[in-house]
Parts: structure tokens; C-alpha cells; sequence
């Protein structure tokens, strides 16, 4: 485990202190992604290639929990995960900076264009059941009603626009670019592997044989009948209804990439220089990230 201790960060219903004295096991895997970039489709092809079939043994999320989601208590998360046999593999959306760096683990961390990732995450936004979360989160009650959120192209905008500190808010634009640069820093060591949403979509047989490859798991062939994804996982979304955090019915018209949603507006899509400078050198990996 590193000498260092990592980064705290800390959000209503998240707490990256609980990665802190997490016993790692040889093989473990991180799957370490922004809301909306891909997690639930990495942990699905992970779980693919850790059970070679598509009958899995449990849900995805027992499978592979969130350890630092405060819904769930650190001691309960600790234990599931030292009750499973297979190999793990451990959903979080801190940063690689906000989590002990085990040399026997591996780490994934996916890419996503933001503005895909920004109007995946506005619509989910309508999906959660904010209450039941601050319940179980033991956040207090709210002083008064919760404020309207704006329509798509304002909040689209002021989501471009604003330029604070990234660890102060994560699914901001300088949050997600800061996730993003702090893992191409680390490209080099052996243990971090990258993603990128686009290349899953065009090439998801070419991107499972690579991560196996980067997991050193053998499969001769990952486009046959027990490599089919199950329902509602061949994307990054969830099955519907799967969480009983969300909303009854997913909303059948918002789709989540910018580009192919007919709905999305016209934006100058113009980071501060402050924001700007914070994205990833240029490279094959981040070219459709800024």
C-alpha cells in the first residue's frame, strides 16, 4: 500500500476516507470513473471476464460495490468484500489520488467527452430519489424546498462556465478533467489501465480482449452467445429499476450522449483557462475530451 496517505474527498453521500486501511488482495481490480463515463459497463465486462459467462452468481452491485457510497455502512461494504472468492472487483468515483495505490491491484479509469458525460448526468439527476438518499446518507432535513433546477442549455452552460476548485465539486468540468489527468499522470505504471467511452462503443468485443489482456485473463473469444451482455448493460446506464435508489421508470426520451440527443442545445463548449488547464496532455486517449 502507499506510504502516502491519499487525498480526501468528500461529498453529501460519499467519503474517500473509507478506502483508508482497506486490506487489498493480490489481483484486486478499482474500477475508478466519473458519474456517467461508463462505470456500470466496465464493471459488467469486468464481471464478464472474472466469471467467463453472462449467468452471473448476483447482482452486478453486490458484485461489485461502491466501498465509499455512505448508503451502505464501511464495515458491511469491508465485509461482503471479504466474503467473496472470485476476484474482486470494487466500484469508486474518487480519483486515483483519493485512494490507496496497491502495487497488486489494477486500476481502471475510463474517459468520456464531458459534454456526453454532463447531459448523461442532467437527466439522471431526474431519476434519483434524492429523499430516500438523504435518509439513508443521515444527511439533516433540508431548510426549505429544494431549488429548481434550470433547463438543460442554462445549467449546460453554467456547468461549462464554472471554474472552482476540481475537489470541491468532481462531476464539475474541472472535477472530471482533473479525474482524467491525474490517471494519464500515472499512464506509465503498470497497474493503471485507461478507457475511453468511445472506443467501448466502437470496438466492445476489441476493448474486452484488451482489458483481459491488462487483467492477464485469457479468453479465446469474446463475441460468442456467453459473451452476450445481459438487458439494459451493454451501456454505461443501469438496468431499469435495477437501483432502489432510483425513480420507478427511467425516462424512455432523454437519451445520454450530447451528440445524439435531439434535445441538446447549441452550446460554445469554451473551458475557462483555468479549467482548460487542468485537461490531460494531448494524446490518443483524451483527444475527445477537450
Amino acid at each position: 500500500m502507499s506510504e502516502v496517505l491519499p487525498v480526501r474527498y468528500r461529498s453529501p453521500d460519499e467519503d474517500s476516507a473509507r478506502w483508508v486501511g482497506f486490506p487489498f488482495r493480490d489481483g484486486d481490480i478499482v474500477i475508478s470513473t466519473r458519474s456517467k463515463t461508463g462505470t456500470t459497463w466496465i464493471q459488467m465486462i469486468c464481471a464478464l471476464l472474472v466469471f467467463q459467462t453472462a449467468e452471473l452468481p448476483a447482482p452486478l452491485g453486490q458484485l461489485s460495490p461502491w466501498l465509499d457510497w455512505l448508503v451502505t455502512p464501511r464495515d458491511d461494504v469491508y465485509a461482503a468484500l471479504a466474503a467473496q472468492n472470485h476476484r474482486r472487483f470494487i466500484k469508486t468515483h474518487t480519483p486515483l489520488d483519493g485512494i490507496p495505490l496497491d502495487r497488486h491491484a489494477i486500476y481502471i479509469v475510463a474517459a468520456r467527452h464531458p459534454l456526453d458525460m454532463a447531459v448523461s448526468l442532467y437527466h439522471q439527476g431526474d431519476n434519483l430519489d434524492r429523499e430516500r438518499i438523504r435518509r439513508l446518507t443521515g444527511q439533516p432535513e433540508p431548510a426549505g424546498p429544494a431549488p429548481v433546477r434550470p433547463p438543460l442549455r442554462e445549467w449546460l452552460l453554467a456547468w461549462i462556465d464554472w471554474d472552482g476548485r476540481p475537489q470541491d465539486q468532481l462531476d464539475s468540468l474541472p472535477g472530471v478533467l482533473w479525474h482524467l489527468s491525474d490517471a494519464w499522470a500515472r499512464r506509465g505504471e503498470s497497474n493503471i489501465a485507461l478507457v475511453h467511452y468511445d472506443d467501448l462503443s466502437n470496438d466492445l468485443g476489441g476493448e474486452m480482449r484488451r482489458v483481459a489482456a491488462l487483467l492477464g485473463i485469457s479468453v479465446a473469444d469474446t463475441t460468442g452467445p456467453s459473451w452476450s451482455m445481459p438487458p439494459g448493460s451493454s451501456r454505461c446506464e443501469p438496468t431499469p429499476n435495477s437501483s432502489p435508489l432510483m425513480r420507478p421508470v427511467f425516462s424512455k426520451t432523454a437519451p445520454g450522449s450530447f451528440a445524439g440527443d435531439p434535445r441538446a442545445p447549441a452550446v460554445n463548449f469554451s473551458p475557462a483557462p483555468s479549467t482548460r488547464a487542468i485537461a490531460p496532455a494531448r494524446s490518443s486517449w483524451d483527444r475527445r475530451i477537450c
